[in-house]
């Protein structure tokens, strides 16, 4: 086993894994004990109509990972069998759930994954970095659509009233965060699709500037990576791409439903806008990325509480805050915990047993 694949392998240590749990945990117990209405929990009441939204719940789930799922058979010329699909994506989601949105979650584990699924090294950084493509093309046309549809008052009432510094500092983390983000995939784009040499170049000329020259060889990794893809993606139509935009689009949009069919099954009538909670939560991905906390623990509950709270009754927020991290995060971790050993054990270690 090569070194940076044990570098990668040692970064799934018991402590990594809890710490986005407790995180998470203690944040919402936090936010249970100071803001929950005990009188409002114990006046929910269990009904069809609450079942059959929370079935809803369930099937945006399913329909986000097995989009996922049909996303990296297209790009891996159906290579994979849809067991070995779904492997690939609980892992991929167990090592971002483990890193920080901020530095890109679990790009380097999933190209792990790829080739020691078979997949040949330089396909397996072609896709990822195309999937990695496709999902910020996702954020940037999504973002701008919703913020003109829905209009700045809807999608951050509640907390941008415009009464102090607090107040506005989300919109202006909106938008700084997205423009990052913009901007980062323009530069990946360039670098995809037009000239993967000269951004190598830039990267690593502007790496080795004294303060910077620490991640000189970083650089140099990356932009190799870049030409790696760029060449991979040259032998591909547009017949290729469309179908993995579409089952990205699904899959994003399944994983924001998932928000919206809990608060249906909660929510006393059936006047919700739509529209408005979908938004939101695009905003909400959008800065959840800039926490630097594993999957955005903490954050995520925070902004939960405050960007949707006015389409919850008094109280329930923090609760319900935990049932949608409850169906859209930490399962991740429970199948990483349970799948990882035995991937280990059955591309890793028995490769190496049957070398001797």
């Amino acid at each position: 086993m090569r070194l940076d694949e044990t570098q990668i392998l040692r970064s799934f240590s018991t402590r990594r894994v809890l710490l986005p749990v407790v995180i998470g945990l203690a944040f919402t117990a936090f936010l249970i004990w100071r803001n929950a209405n005990w009188e409002a929990l114990d006046a929910v009441q269990w009904t069809w109509r609450t079942t059959f939204w929370m079935a809803l719940a369930a099937l945006s789930v399913v329909v986000r990972d097995y989009a996922y799922m049909v996303r990296i058979r297209l790009l891996t010329e159906r290579q994979l069998t849809w067991g070995r699909s779904f492997v690939v994506i609980m892992l991929w989601e167990f090592a971002s759930a483990l890193a920080p949105g901020i530095i890109g979650g679990g790009f380097l584990f999933a190209i792990l994954i790829l080739t020691r699924e078979g997949i040949e090294a330089g396909k397996s950084i072609t896709i990822i970095t195309f999937t990695s493509f496709l999902d910020g093309i996702f954020l940037a046309v999504m973002a701008p659509v919703m913020y003109f549809v829905v209009g700045r008052e809807a999608l951050f009432a509640g907390v941008d009233t415009g009464s102090g510094p607090w107040d506005t500092g989300f919109f202006v983390w909106f938008w700084t965060v997205y423009f990052g983000i913009l901007a980062y995939k323009l530069f990946v784009g360039y670098a995809l699709f037009v000239n993967p040499v000269f951004v190598k170049r830039a990267l690593v000329g502007i790496f080795s500037a004294p303060l910077l020259r620490r991640w000189r060889r970083d650089m140099v990794t990356t932009g190799d990576q870049l030409i790696t893809a760029a060449n991979g993606l040259k032998k591909k139509g547009w017949d290729h791409w469309w179908p993995a935009l579409l089952a990205t689009f699904a899959s994003w949009t399944a994983r924001y439903s998932i928000v919206n069919c809990i608060l249906h099954a909660f929510h006393p009538s059936a006047g919700l806008n739509d529209a408005v909670i979908y938004g939101k939560q695009v905003v909400m991905g959008i800065i959840i990325l800039l926490s630097p906390t594993p999957g955005g623990s903490g954050l995520a509950e925070f902004i939960f509480n405050d960007f949707l709270g006015m389409f919850i009754a008094s109280g329930l927020a923090p609760a319900l805050a935990l049932l949608w991290r409850l169906m859209s995060y930490y399962p991740y971790i429970l199948i990483g915990v349970v799948l990882l050993p035995r991937w280990i054990r059955r591309k890793i270690v028995a490769p190496l047993t049957e070398k001797r």
